[in-house]
């Protein structure tokens, strides 16, 4: 398949980045083309222009800045996340991402004034994410990372397509024995891709 991997964190040695690599090595070794998409490496700017949201119901063209993360986007079979979870949200560059590039016409179209998924290239779904604090203090927020991926990415993409959404809980609390068991699980999930 042909994979975009969305990498999230600005730091280039933290566990984060360590599952990243993990990602893109085992996804590639198991015969899949990767496109890696690091968000900060490649300077994505998450913030939406006023041009841009004037314009977010028109059809865009190659000269939109988001353009070329489009074209990525449609090129994709499938989608794999990779980031950590700050405040019980994506950091700003992902969700920047997703108001940039998952645009009408792009992720969903709208008919009669209603959104209609759209983003049916994309057949499979992964989120690999880390989390400062425990799954409880998660739930009690409701989790809205967990419920984007699961609810509403799956409702964006092709009807049907797996989503498995790997959580690493209590960061703040771990070790070296628990992110190892964690960074085994993550890898098990992408030799299976």
């Amino acid at each position: 398949m042909n994979i975009l991997v969305l990498y999230a964190h600005p730091v280039e040695t933290s566990f984060n980045a360590g599952l990243h690599r993990m990602i893109v090595e085992r996804l590639t070794a198991a015969g899949h083309a990767v496109d890696d998409c690091d968000l900060y490496a490649e300077a994505f700017d998450p913030r939406m222009t006023r041009d841009e949201r004037l314009n977010y119901h028109n059809q865009r063209g190659a000269a939109d800045a988001a353009a070329p993360y489009v074209e990525r986007l449609l090129r994709a079979d499938a989608l794999v996340l990779s980031y950590p979870v700050w405040n019980y949200g994506f950091p700003a560059i992902l969700k920047g991402f997703f108001d940039r590039v998952f645009l009408p016409g792009v992720s969903f179209k709208l008919v009669d004034g209603k959104a209609q998924p759209s983003l049916h290239n994309i057949r499979k779904v992964a989120a690999v994410t880390t989390y400062g604090g425990s799954r409880f203090r998660a739930m009690l927020m409701g989790d809205p990372p967990r419920k984007l991926i699961k609810r509403m990415l799956r409702a964006t993409v092709k009807p049907g397509a797996p989503v498995s959404y790997l959580a690493y809980y209590a960061m703040n609390l771990s070790t070296d024995q628990t992110r190892k068991a964690f960074m085994t699980k993550v890898a098990a999930s992408m030799d299976a891709f």
